[in-house]
């Protein structure tokens, strides 16, 4: 096992920015270091795209007590922050008995030595017409957009493989989480490899990318496929719209038209369900859609109206109420 040092919820310190090995030596100015259980680390190297990566693996807390069985997997982009608020939303789910099935957790870390805004933008965007006016990283380097499809590759060839032969998981039960730039390349993803996940959970997806390119991308895929088996769980705050500050994208209505144009081609196997969390906005709706995101696909008897899209405080589950939009 290996070991994170983390300030509060979304501060994590993880070697993409700093060696691992810094934190496991003995450095009394650092004081106690908090230990994430059952967690271990790992760099996998990209050879063909000359970097090199980490995977951050939590193991449910009956792993041990069932090595015969095979556990679902759930991937997760922007792991340098996410991986440990979706590690401990799960463990929280499943301590208190919201009859969730157990997981195996690999967050995907950005690449060793970039920044996270440098790394997810290169390796989340489809293609090379990122937004104009991002300023160079701290080594002085523009931005690059663009290689989906080679860290898509990397993923199948060189990270599939290691998870498959390591950790007794179900491949053939994956589940893809990613908001933002990581929504964006689950929708991609979706698009080119519908197979390589069985589940997309997406957050808030970046759809507004190169001037909406995955709405024709969709249109695309539509005019040559008649299924797309996945299931599909969205969710966006009711606040991500121009309409409210620091706001330059209607994501709201990019989402609710997306899933308007994948309903509207009627793909035989295809699964969707869509939340629109009322008052939350691009930051705080994350950790809702984490937590109803892995509800809906490991717990089975979470609602599954795939017409439901708006959610507030009131139940359980919230209230689920039909969307007029």
């Amino acid at each position: 096992m290996r070991v994170l040092v983390f300030s509060g919820l979304f501060s994590v310190l993880i070697s993409a920015v700093i060696p691992l090995s810094v934190y496991a030596a003995d450095n009394p100015e650092m004081g106690n270091r908090y230990v994430l259980e059952d967690t271990e680390v790992t760099t996998i190297p990209a050879s063909r795209l000359h970097r090199d990566y980490q995977i951050l693996v939590s193991l449910p807390a009956t792993y041990k007590s069932r090595p015969h069985d095979k556990f679902p997997v759930i991937f997760l982009t922007d792991a340098d922050y996410g991986f440990p608020v979706v590690r401990s939303i799960a463990n929280r789910m499943n301590d208190h008995g919201a009859g969730m099935e157990d997981a195996v957790i690999v967050g995907l870390s950005y690449a060793i030595g970039d920044s996270p805004a440098f790394s997810r933008r290169r390796d989340y965007t489809p293609t090379p017409n990122g937004d104009g006016g991002v300023k160079p990283d701290i080594q002085g380097r523009p931005p690059i957009y663009g290689e989906a499809k080679e860290y898509q590759d990397y993923i199948e060839r060189d990270i599939f493989p290691y998870v498959a032969a390591h950790y007794h998981v179900d491949m053939k039960n994956k589940i893809y989480l990613g908001h933002s730039y990581g929504g964006l390349f689950g929708v991609y993803c979706l698009l080119t490899k519908p197979e390589m996940f069985q589940h997309y959970i997406f957050g808030s997806p970046s759809l507004w990318f190169d001037n909406h390119v995955m709405f024709k991308l969709e249109d695309a895929y539509a005019r040559t496929h008649g299924d797309l088996q996945a299931d599909i769980y969205a969710g966006v705050g009711s606040t991500e719209t121009p309409d409210h500050p620091n706001n330059q994208y209607d994501m709201v209505r990019d989402l609710q038209t997306f899933i308007g144009c994948l309903r509207k081609h009627h793909y035989t196997h295809l699964k969707i369900q869509m939340r629109i969390f009322q008052g939350e906005d691009h930051l705080t709706v994350f950790p809702l859609t984490i937590t109803h995101g892995l509800i809906h696909v490991l717990e089975p008897n979470y609602p599954k109206d795939d017409d439901i899209s708006v959610w507030d405080r009131k139940s359980k589950y919230g209230s689920l109420m039909k969307s007029a939009g």
